[in-house]
């Protein structure tokens, strides 16, 4: 599923249009991001949580130069899946 097809799924759910449900599916996206950007965790219950780790550098390979190198250290999200799917 992408995010059209979230958004006219959102939408038959709900009964609005699809105007008013991108409005909808776009400030949580939105928010969410915000909060992850802040450092903050965000767990939803029947889904799972979102967090923020840190990958450390660590030593890489370039198949195309063949010459190693370095991966710089980065913030990546990290999602665990909830409860709900393990039933």
């Amino acid at each position: 599923m992408n995010k059209r097809e979230l958004i006219e799924k959102v939408a038959e759910k709900n009964g609005t249009s699809k105007v008013e449900a991108a409005k909808a599916v776009n400030a949580v996206i939105g928010t969410m991001a915000e909060s992850l950007k802040n450092g903050e965790k965000i767990s939803l219950l029947e889904l799972g949580s979102f967090s923020i780790r840190e990958r450390k550098a660590r030593n890489g390979y370039n198949p195309n130069s063949k010459q190693n190198m370095t991966i710089p250290a980065k913030k990546v999200v990290k999602f665990s899946i909830g409860k709900y799917f393990f039933d």
